[in-house]
């Protein structure tokens, strides 16, 4: 087995109308339908499908609860400018800017929580530093 790339995955929400809204203002993903109606957000290559909580489509996950995840997301704005719009949008920071390790090497993050308490990152890619 090799796998190249994530296609998408899921978030279990309580509002589907709500955490769409939250993520095309804060993130600036885009609301799209599929197979009868279904709802994701889509961004790059990948996209989040969303499942109403209480009415999940199966199979799924042993647990689905809405907050139960923590999602990272690179940007390739300034982590400032970032930074600031999701303040001007009235969303509380929690954390940040800290350096983290990301897939491809030194990142630098800040955090906030979605509508369902769920903890997003968003960060920049950091250079990586050469080995003496």
């Amino acid at each position: 087995m090799q796998i190249s790339q994530l296609d998408h995955l899921v978030l279990t929400v309580q509002s589907i109308d709500k955490s769409v809204g939250f993520y095309q203002s804060a993130l600036g993903m885009e609301k799209i339908y599929f197979s009868n109606g279904r709802v994701a957000l889509k961004f790059g290559d990948q996209k989040i499908n969303l499942h109403q909580h209480g009415h999940e489509l199966e199979p799924r996950a042993y647990l689905a609860m809405p907050g139960s995840a923590d999602l990272c997301f690179i940007t390739p704005l300034i982590l400032e400018q970032a930074m600031a719009h999701i303040r001007k949008i009235g969303i509380k920071i929690i954390a940040g800017p800290l350096e983290r390790t990301g897939a491809k090497g030194p990142i630098l993050s800040f955090y906030f929580r979605d509508p369902d308490q769920n903890l997003i990152e968003v960060a920049n890619q950091l250079p990586n530093e050469a080995a003496p």
